[in-house]
């Protein structure tokens, strides 16, 4: 028992185990943090708190470790690195989970009636506004999207007209909107439309 006590206060776990877990605890909360931090800016206050709570106790033990070892410098490097390696994990989580909705604007000289016709028949809720530009008449195209559908709606554009200006903005809260919903039907996915309530999803 005695030996097993003593291995904490090796040179091993002093300067290579102990920065190695403090790398990993900020990877863990920060990383958590940072899709808290989004999570809250578009209104999901179910799942904040949970996160918070997870994101906090992590931190509180990382930041623990360090004060009883305030001579490791290994231990400093390794909350530094953990926290900037958390917010890219964070990032690219948040990026997989494809939380909430979005807004997609494209501008376009072409006419749009054929993107229109395609993302209409995907099941995509769709406006076209005829306006002027610097350079003449264009086509704006309004669509609220989910954002794990948002490669599949540039494609289209980008089939429609690879010159074609476009940008997207995270929405906060939809309502009455219509959306491809996919369902399982003897094994197979059928694309249907879907026109209800949707707050910050």
């Amino acid at each position: 028992m005695l030996q097993f006590f003593q291995i904490f206060d090796s040179w091993t776990f002093t300067w290579i185990v102990l920065p190695i877990l403090i790398f990993s605890a900020r990877i863990c909360d920060v990383s958590i943090g940072t899709i808290r931090i989004i999570f809250v800016s578009r209104g999901q206050k179910a799942i904040a708190p949970l996160l918070g709570f997870f994101e906090i106790l992590i931190w509180l033990l990382a930041i623990g470790k360090i004060m009883q070892n305030l001579t490791n410098v290994m231990a400093y490097f390794a909350y530094a690195g953990g926290f900037a390696t958390g917010n890219y994990i964070g990032i690219i989580i948040e990026e997989k989970l494809a939380v909430g909705n979005v807004i997609i604007r494209v501008i376009t000289k072409k006419a749009a009636d054929s993107l229109v016709e395609d993302l209409t028949n995907k099941g995509f809720g769709v406006t076209c506004l005829s306006a002027e530009g610097n350079e003449g008449p264009v086509n704006v195209i309004y669509s609220v999207i989910k954002r794990g559908d948002l490669d599949t709606v540039i494609s289209a554009v980008k089939r429609f007209n690879p010159r074609a200006f476009y940008s997207i903005e995270d929405v906060r809260a939809v309502r009455e909107g219509i959306f491809p919903l996919k369902r399982a039907l003897t094994g197979k996915n059928y694309l249907g439309l879907h026109r209800g309530r949707r707050k910050g999803k």
